[in-house]
């Protein structure tokens, strides 16, 4: 693999660097680069920003407002986002849903849906877990019974990211009788959040934010025409979801630059005998997280090179699934390491842009005992990491 850029990727690199500098707001770079939480407000404005820009749907057909970037050019810009401090795409929208209409919707669907998602004026979330239904996603109740051209859905979602903030849903629901295999009762269907009958309840996490919640459909009637694709064929719909959305976990780019700053936040904390830097225990950690950080990178740009004609990335999607999770769980760690005991305490009001206490520690450590709680999370969501595993050995291996 060649890894040195030619001039027409380095002219690219020049370019991007130089929208990021003039376009990309200061305030919402200072709030990633911080590690403190982004409003919506904040990844509105900045997709609109790249819509106008035609650069928001990196990885989507040219047809439908792609970027037609190379592997290589979607390395570049995620690296240099990660490092300008630019917010991540909310994914349910733009990486997520839209694969899906594009690939297996028809042409009104296209039409009504794609553009909307492209400049953000709709915010989606994710109907798919259960309160029974987690990992094993084919065992899933809600239904979705047929009542003349609409659905009937009744049910319950859990784990609904950012769902409070939603104009739509994407769910899945069984559709099929009580004789049908699980897999082939599932349809896939777009739900409006202002149907009679959806309620939205908040969880709140360890790090003491409203970042998830459960949705409940009592009654819901939805257009037989939200229904995307075949009836009983939404599983295998969401299969291909499912591997767009492991893909995005591994967040390569924005470990690099959390591993970077790593670093130097080392050499500046304290052991009592010398820098923590120094430290030999700490030293093979952070050896052992950048090794399993660089392999995964150019894990990565394989992936890339095979979705970069809009396709659904294959089985090594739920390979950067995993290593992705654990090395950011590793870095999350080192940081805990780092920050020491300020990490104990957590005043969740000093990340409030309004808040005039004192802050507890170095900026850097108020954040890490909460980010370090709610990323425990990552090795579950998107598929847990054993069920990844299994897709590996079945997939790949052929076990």
């Amino acid at each position: 693999m060649n890894i040195d850029f030619s001039a027409e990727e380095k002219a690219f690199e020049a370019e991007v660097r130089q929208f990021l500098e003039e376009q990309l707001p200061q305030e919402i770079s200072r709030k990633v680069l911080a590690g403190t939480p982004t409003s919506k407000d904040d990844h509105v404005r900045w997709q609109k920003i790249l819509a106008e820009k035609g650069w928001a749907a990196v990885n989507w057909p040219v047809e439908y407002g792609g970027t037609g970037w190379t592997p290589t050019q979607k390395y570049i810009w995620a690296n240099e986002c990660a490092k300008a401090g630019a917010p991540d795409v909310v994914p349910f929208g733009m990486k997520m849903v839209a694969p899906v209409i594009y690939t297996y919707g028809n042409e009104e669907q296209k039409q009504r849906f794609l553009p909307d998602i492209l400049n953000s004026n709709v915010w989606w979330c994710q109907g798919y877990s259960e309160p029974n239904a987690g990992s094993d996603l084919a065992s899933l109740k809600t239904s979705a019974v047929r009542d003349g051209d609409h659905y009937v859905i009744n049910g319950t979602k859990t784990w609904t990211t950012l769902g409070h903030y939603a104009d739509w849903i994407f769910c899945l629901v069984r559709t099929g009788d009580a004789n049908t295999k699980n897999q082939e009762a599932i349809s896939f269907v777009l739900v409006d959040m202002d149907d009679p009958g959806i309620t939205v309840s908040p969880i709140i996490t360890l790090d003491g934010h409203r970042e998830v919640n459960e949705i409940h459909f009592d009654n819901v009637r939805v257009p037989v025409e939200n229904r995307i694709g075949e009836e009983g064929k939404g599983w295998t719909y969401a299969k291909v979801l499912l591997t767009h959305e492991r893909t995005g976990i591994a967040r390569v780019a924005h470990s690099k630059v959390r591993l970077e700053k790593l670093k130097k936040l080392a050499t500046e904390a304290s052991t009592g005998m010398g820098s923590l830097a120094e430290d030999s225990r700490f030293q093979s950690k952070l050896l052992d997280a950048e090794i399993e950080l660089q392999a995964l990178e150019f894990t990565e740009l394989r992936t890339l090179a095979a979705v970069s004609t809009g396709k659904a990335p294959g089985p090594e999607s739920s390979i950067l699934k995993i290593k992705g999770t654990e090395v950011a769980q590793a870095i999350d760690e080192l940081y805990m390491d780092v920050a020491g005991y300020y990490s104990l305490p957590f005043v969740k009001e000093q990340f409030l842009p309004d808040f005039e206490g004192e802050h507890v520690g170095p900026d850097t450590a108020a954040n890490s005992a909460p980010k370090y709680f709610n990323n425990r999370k990552a090795s579950i969501y998107g598929g847990s990491n054993e069920i990844q595993k299994n897709i590996i050995c079945k997939a790949v291996l052929g076990l």
